[in-house]
């Protein structure tokens, strides 16, 4: 760790996805502050000489106490319904960039309208869905789209298996808002159908029955793109995983604690009666929400960074020099038009 730098507060640090960002941020010799609610939970999970502070949603002063001379925030812990705005506004009373892994639709969309002002007050930026669902999309489709009026937008995911985490799980029971897309250039509520085409992904996927169920990239999208219709699909079988009780959470297959689980993201851009379609592919949903995330907030370090308010990822950082990086490290694979070489 190097404490000549600004640290990065991770709220969450624990949980499941915490641990891998902790674990990515201290790889690129970050200084990192652990925050959680659990102190022994922090103890038990943290590496030695990481900095555990712990806080409460409920005491505002905690959060204050607990991001005090941080330089940006990663808030990992959902339901982000309920953690984002206290975290984003303690973040900004902290001086502090906020960043947020959530895959909610609703919190995304409050993040945003909500934190905008403070954010610009504060001279700060505030970046929801900074992670696999949300994030990933929203940096292709802008890396694919130039400027002007895109006809559709239509993002594909295909996961050979979805262990989900506990903390998906509350998410999940927690997440009632009707899911939204884009139809005629606005925000609409899903209107569920069965005529979803299947997708055709690389293998060992293959080809996969879909359905349509929007995350928060569509709310990403839309805030930034003009874009007419924007649909999200994710293969049957996945959404067949988290929805049976008796499928298991994640387990480590290797050194850093990824799963087994593959993965491949898709995005179809049609923009002036041409298609053009990118993608990525990896491994673990959870884990590699970490290089994503911390990728984004090593940025926000620079002494030059220049943007202020509450932004799409896609609008805080460069996306194709975001994806490049990610490809490059290993993180991702990134293929499809204009991969990189």
């Amino acid at each position: 760790m190097n404490s000549t730098q600004p640290s990065i507060a991770v709220f969450g640090a624990a949980g499941h996805t915490g641990q891998f960002v902790v674990q990515e941020a201290l790889r690129r010799g970050l200084a990192v502050v652990a925050v959680g609610r659990d102190a022994r939970k922090l103890a038990d999970t943290m590496p030695p000489g990481v900095a555990c502070r712990t806080a409460e949603l409920a005491d505002p002063s905690s959060l204050d106490r607990a991001f005090a001379c941080c330089a940006v925030v990663i808030n990992c812990a959902g339901p982000f319904m309920d953690t984002a705005a206290p975290v984003g506004a303690a973040a900004l009373r902290a001086g502090c960039h906020y960043l947020d892994v959530t895959a909610e639709q609703a919190s995304t969309q409050a993040t945003l309208e909500g934190l905008d002002a403070p954010a610009r007050v504060a001279g700060r930026v505030v970046v929801p869905a900074a992670a696999f669902y949300g994030g990933l999309a929203d940096l292709l489709a802008s890396a694919l789209a130039a400027p002007g009026r895109i006809e559709a937008i239509t993002v594909a995911v295909a996961l050979d298996h979805w262990w989900p985490t506990a903390g998906t799980r509350r998410t999940g029971e927690r997440n009632t808002a009707p899911r939204l897309v884009v139809r005629h250039g606005r925000l609409a509520p899903l209107v569920p159908s069965a005529d979803v085409p299947d997708w055709t992904f690389a293998e060992p996927l293959g080809r996969q029955a879909m359905v349509e169920i929007p995350f928060s990239e569509v709310i990403t999208l839309a805030r930034h793109l003009p874009v007419g219709e924007i649909r999200s699909l994710l293969n049957r079988s996945a959404l067949q995983d988290i929805r049976d009780a008796a499928t298991p959470p994640p387990t480590a297959t290797d050194g850093t604690g990824r799963s087994a689980q593959r993965f491949e993201l898709a995005v179809h851009v049609v923009q002036g009666g041409l298609s053009r379609t990118a993608g990525v592919r990896g491994q673990d949903i959870y884990a590699v929400t970490a290089p994503i995330v911390v990728e984004v907030a090593q940025r926000l370090l620079g002494p030059a960074y220049p943007h202020r308010g509450a932004l799409a990822l896609a609008q805080a950082v460069d996306p194709v020099d975001v994806l490049r990086s990610l490809h490059a490290a290993g993180a991702l694979q990134w293929f499809g038009d204009g991969t990189p070489t």
